[in-house]
């Protein structure tokens, strides 16, 4: 492998990367040909395993095999009634890492790291660091609300920080990062590494349709909006008239469009429907969520495909971070992971020594 000299930290000793960089597990964007360019960049690449049925994940996880050496690990909801068969998976085809954009059960995670799976949960607050470090996670995500996708309002200058201190574990930052400056700044913090989502989303090794990398790459920082009209919950996109036309939206035309996408989504990952309201319902729990929040809770992957798959912009909506708005090229994974360690590398020898 070519590029610059590795650059140790905890993240990279744990799972074996060349750099500290993450890209993160993008439903419909990480696919096994962005997985395997990150992973071949050095990087840790996280395959997306929501939008697949069961099938299709042992499917993409041997075509990354296919295409990489290299570690690289896979995303999953704690939350889905086939969790257990996912798992499995990973551990038959000797998969490097898990990760979870949700808090994954105590025996989720002493089943995988009994199969030597190493086990990152995402997480949003500091107590949900520290629970899933009691129970044995080996690193942790944490993301700031600047951060694309379901995201919570505390920026990630002041959350990163309070879990470094909370956890004796490798913390990873997410949200906001894009270059090696904030690599460094992130090291500062105490983090291990950190995680990119839409900084990978926008590459030439991503298979976004490239109209739709257009309307990211215009996007201004002020262009991206936080709704919760998707599926109840917080969530950052770029603002487009489907947003616009969501937050409009009265009670009966949100339960109209949710079931329509409820029965495409049943239909695209061949799941029941009573498998869909309980998964609808897992993360109703807790929240007061209508019931047309329920479905869309269940099946917004559809709304995100349509965009980022299908390229119709027009009925779906764009997931983003914030850096969208300050992001203006399309390199490959390689000349990214290369350009931010270099980068890193030049910000901290010009960092004035301490007198």
């Amino acid at each position: 492998m070519t590029g610059p000299a590795p650059f140790p930290t905890a993240l990279t000793e744990l799972t074996g990367v060349r750099y500290p960089i993450v890209q993160t597990g993008m439903g419909w964007v990480a696919g096994p040909r962005l997985v395997s360019a990150s992973a071949n960049a050095g990087a840790l690449g996280i395959l997306a395993s929501a939008t697949m049925t069961v099938g299709q994940l042992r499917t993409a996880v041997r075509e990354v095999k296919s295409r990489t050496g290299a570690p690289f690990g896979v995303n999953l909801r704690a939350d889905a009634g086939d969790a257990g068969e996912r798992v499995k998976i990973l551990i038959d085809e000797g998969v490097r890492v898990a990760s979870f954009a949700l808090a994954p059960s105590r025996d989720l995670i002493v089943r995988l790291k009994d199969a030597g799976v190493i086990v990152i949960p995402s997480v949003g607050a500091r107590r949900h660091a520290e629970k899933v470090a009691a129970w044995g996670a080996d690193a942790v995500m944490v993301q700031g609300g600047e951060g694309g996708g379901h995201t919570g309002e505390v920026a990630t200058t002041v959350l990163l920080p309070q879990v470094v201190d909370a956890v004796g574990i490798p913390v990873i930052a997410a949200g906001g990062f894009h270059d090696g400056r904030g690599l460094v700044a992130a090291l500062a913090y105490g983090a291990a590494g950190i995680g990119m989502g839409t900084r990978f989303l926008l590459t030439s090794d991503s298979t976004v349709p490239d109209a739709v990398k257009a309307k990211y790459l215009a996007a201004t920082v002020k262009d991206v909006t936080v709704t919760d009209r998707v599926d109840g919950l917080p969530h950052r996109m770029l603002r487009t008239a489907m947003v616009d036309s969501l937050e409009r939206s009265g009670r009966a035309a949100s339960l109209l469009r949710a079931l329509r996408h409820a029965s495409a989504f049943r239909r695209e990952t061949r799941t029941s429907w009573h498998r869909l309201l309980r998964d609808g319902m897992a993360m109703r729990h807790g929240r007061e969520l209508t019931w047309s929040q329920v479905l869309l809770a269940a099946n917004t992957p559809m709304l995100l495909k349509a965009s980022l798959v299908e390229g119709r912009t027009d009925i779906g909506v764009m997931a983003s971070g914030q850096v969208a708005g300050v992001i203006g090229d399309l390199p490959s994974c390689s000349e990214l992971v290369a350009r931010v360690m270099d980068e890193a590398r030049a910000v901290l020898k010009a960092l004035p020594a301490p007198g």
